[in-house]
């Protein structure tokens, strides 16, 4: 069993910055890529970040230089640190995880999502 908890979301001011934490937990053998996707009312799910193992990083274009992905392999956590957060930002954003179980089970994985809220 493996679950990904969020946390960290919330309503901010235009301009403001929130951190999005993201916690993986259970029979885990290993971590391959993590990720942030969002979803706002009305439209698709999109990748807004993603982290390979060894911390490479890949954003969306629109989210590029205000936005950082990080992640700590010894606690199976990924963060996403987002600043001059504008009103198009607002969504439920949601963690992913390519997870390697003990019984060398294979799967992506994804959390239950977290509100943020930009507006003034």
């Amino acid at each position: 069993q493996v679950q990904l908890v969020e946390s960290g979301g919330g309503l901010v001011q235009p301009g403001g910055s929130l951190r999005l934490s993201c916690a993986a937990s259970g029979s885990i053998f290993s971590i391959n890529a993590m990720g942030w996707y969002r979803q706002a009312p009305g439209k698709q799910r999109e990748l807004v970040a993603g982290i390979t193992s060894d911390g490479s990083t890949d954003y969306l274009d629109s989210v590029k230089g205000r936005f950082t992905i990080s992640r700590d392999n010894a606690k199976n956590t990924v963060y996403l640190q987002m600043n001059s957060l504008k009103p198009e930002d607002t969504a439920v954003y949601y963690c992913s995880a390519e997870i390697r179980t003990w019984s060398q089970y294979e799967n992506d994985y994804w959390g239950q999502g977290t509100q943020v809220t930009v507006s003034s």
